[in-house]
């Protein structure tokens, strides 16, 4: 029986194929986006028509390396972008191009609906979360405002995630997965908030999908597409979620208290727990999973852009990097990078620059510099695991993925910050897999089966035990006392105007 997984990205469309029976992946097919070009600074924006393009580009690919064994898929599940959504008018058309991840264009907005519930605190009270200049709720102000024509051609607003499945199914709907990213769920108790809807338009909570259970199907797939895929009639769509949610299920971060690390161009630490993970502060985002529970999300936003910085400078390759990274000792001879060359998401720091910070005439050297900047990669991560771990994390081993994930220089970097196991996975990964895998269960679920998620992570997610890094005690501590040093620079210079 197969499975087939759709990761709609910023960058392109994934799709893989399940085989059960196997637990792997048998076929993959990746067909890219484009930007819409020529917009002012801070806009970014692509076409929605695009996705659907992409996505029967990569599906026909895929089938067509089944051949005839297509006619054994069973379930699809999609995974979107946790920014963006989808405008559409009374005959189902595009009212006009998605603002993407990264758009800051409706930070005003953003700020007004903000001001309007007395802050980030009022909202993460009202909400769950503080609000961001790409959250679907500024989106939808801005539309409002500066397009108003726009605004009132569209009758639904929809995730990307579910624009696609609408697509597929012809039904509307969405799950608390990745309407929890949009700034209008309640995150506690799983449904819009009246209050944040209203203020934006009064006929928002009308345009809005309901919101179903993570875990029931959304519906089959519609003749026309089994038809041109040459598919059964009987294909099952499952709700699917947001990246970050499917992205812990493909990483087995199912049980309450488990913790993943994906370590890409972002580095996201994600947890799941039984009840709302809110922080007061504002820095670790309160989002509802794919199984019925709740996840704790916190990012970095320097994983690749620092040491990629530095590899270009010095015109090294990744190996002659990770060299230079073991040639210096645990601390940099006295090197702290403050590793914010693209701003920073946590902190909360997005016009920071990057500092080095305790230079002499003796530390200065490349292989110093390149340990400071993996150690201030990984500080950065040590300080968001301290604030989940405030929320009530306790992990025993945290799981890494991502393609940061490769080096064993990194995950012993980790493990040393982290102070518990860092290990590595031997199965695929990725949101494109933690589709197939929820479609799965959905189905199975559907079709009478009493499956956990706990029991699919089990037979499909495999632990590379060789990748397996244990902390030693004595960096451990080194790299705590690091963390409070970088935090102390960042608590006097960043309201002194220096960072």
């Amino acid at each position: 029986m197969l499975f087939l997984g759709i990761d709609v990205g910023t960058t392109g469309t994934r799709v893989v194929v399940l085989d059960l029976e196997c637990a792997r992946v048998i076929a993959e097919a990746v067909s890219p986006h484009r930007w819409i070009e020529g917009l002012p600074d801070g806009h970014r924006e692509q076409d929605p028509v695009m996705w659907i393009e992409a996505v029967d580009r990569a599906l026909r690919s895929c089938l067509e390396s089944l051949g005839s064994s297509r006619g054994k898929i069973a379930a699809m599940g999609v995974s979107g972008s946790m920014q963006g959504v989808v405008f559409l008018d009374r005959d189902n058309c595009v009212v006009r191009p998605t603002k993407m991840t990264g758009d800051h264009s409706a930070r005003r907005q953003a700020e007004e609906i903000s001001r309007a519930f007395g802050g980030a605190p009022g909202m993460i009270e009202l909400v769950g979360n503080p609000l961001s200049a790409d959250s679907a709720a500024a989106q939808c102000l801005w539309l409002k405002q500066h397009e108003p024509y726009h605004f009132e051609r569209a009758v639904a607003v929809m995730p990307i995630k579910d624009f696609i499945n609408y697509w597929l199914t012809g039904e509307v709907a969405t799950e608390a997965g990745i309407a929890s990213g949009t700034g209008m769920l309640d995150v506690r108790n799983r449904r819009w908030s009246p209050d944040v809807c209203s203020l934006i338009d009064s006929r928002l909570p009308e345009m809005l999908p309901k919101v179903a259970s993570s875990i029931e199907p959304r519906g089959l797939l519609r003749k026309n597409l089994a038809n041109s895929w040459g598919l059964g009639p009987q294909v099952l769509i499952s709700q699917g979620s947001g990246v970050q949610m499917l992205s812990c299920l493909a990483a087995g971060c199912v049980a309450s208290g488990r913790v993943s690390l994906e370590l890409g161009v972002t580095g996201v630490l994600s947890g799941i727990a039984s009840t709302p993970c809110v922080d007061l502060r504002g820095e670790v985002s309160a989002l509802c999973d794919s199984s019925g529970q709740w996840l704790a999300t916190v990012v970095t936003a320097n994983a690749a852009a620092a040491p990629e910085m530095i590899r270009r400078h010095y015109g090294w390759t990744s190996e002659q990097m990770e060299r230079m990274v073991a040639a210096s000792s645990p601390g940099a001879d006295g090197l702290l990078f403050l590793a914010y060359v693209t701003g920073e998401k946590t902190p909360n720091l997005p016009e920071a620059k990057g500092i080095v910070h305790g230079i002499t005439l003796d530390n200065f050297t490349p292989a110093n510099i390149a340990r400071a900047t993996a150690e201030g990669v990984s500080l950065g991560l040590g300080y968001c695991l301290g604030r989940m771990r405030e929320l009530g994390f306790d992990p025993c081993e945290i799981q890494v993925t991502g393609t940061g994930a490769h080096s064993r220089i990194t995950r012993q970097l980790l493990a040393d910050v982290f102070g518990v196991p860092v290990v590595g996975l031997s199965s695929p990964q990725g949101a494109a897999f933690g589709a197939a895998i929820h479609a799965a269960l959905v189905f199975f679920r559907h079709s009478g089966e009493t499956l956990q998620f706990e029991e699919m992570a089990q037979h499909l997610v495999v632990v590379d035990e060789a990748s397996r890094c244990m902390p030693k005690a004595s960096l451990h501590s080194l790299y705590e006392d690091l963390i409070s040093r970088q935090q102390y620079l960042v608590d006097t210079l960043h309201p002194a105007g220096f960072l």
